[in-house]
């Protein structure tokens, strides 16, 4: 008899940090599902970017606050570093301008998710924390997300 294959790994693939600016309940929520999945998380607390957020390469980015004093420069870190995934909770309204900017300032700004997730209609901080990481993870894989049926 041969043993049955499972969908999954026991040892995945190690992956980057996930680098969360801003302590909130969006930022707590992406702590808990991205430890869930194996990502190893930082969420910064200082409203400044602190000591903390130092991206490195294969490491992912998210601001929670678009609006924390620091974000623009934090932003501008991120995108600049190796991070594979940089993202900012923000609407595409509310960013036009700091994403002109950065166009502007020659940033490369391909890799910047706003706002940050897939579009699963959820509003919860869990629900956006969701789909924060589940991008996260999508990217990781080269994948674009959604259904797997279809």
């Amino acid at each position: 008899m041969s043993e049955r294959q499972q969908p999954w790994v026991a040892e995945p693939e190690q992956r980057g940090r996930i680098l969360v600016l801003t302590d909130n309940p969006i930022a707590r929520s992406i702590a808990v599902i991205a430890s869930t999945v194996g990502r190893p998380v930082l969420v910064e607390s200082a409203d400044d970017g602190g000591p903390g957020l130092d991206p490195q390469e294969g490491d992912a980015v998210v601001l929670c606050d678009h609006d924390a004093p620091d974000a623009p420069s934090v932003l501008r870190s991120a995108l600049a570093s190796d991070a594979v995934y940089v993202a900012m909770m923000a609407s595409r309204r509310r960013a036009e301008g700091l994403v002109e900017e950065l166009v502007g300032e020659g940033y490369d700004v391909s890799r910047l998710h706003v706002p940050a997730g897939h579009d699963l209609g959820g509003r919860a901080p869990g629900e956006i924390a969701l789909s924060v990481v589940a991008e996260i993870v999508a990217e990781s894989y080269g994948r674009p997300g959604g259904p797997m049926s279809g």
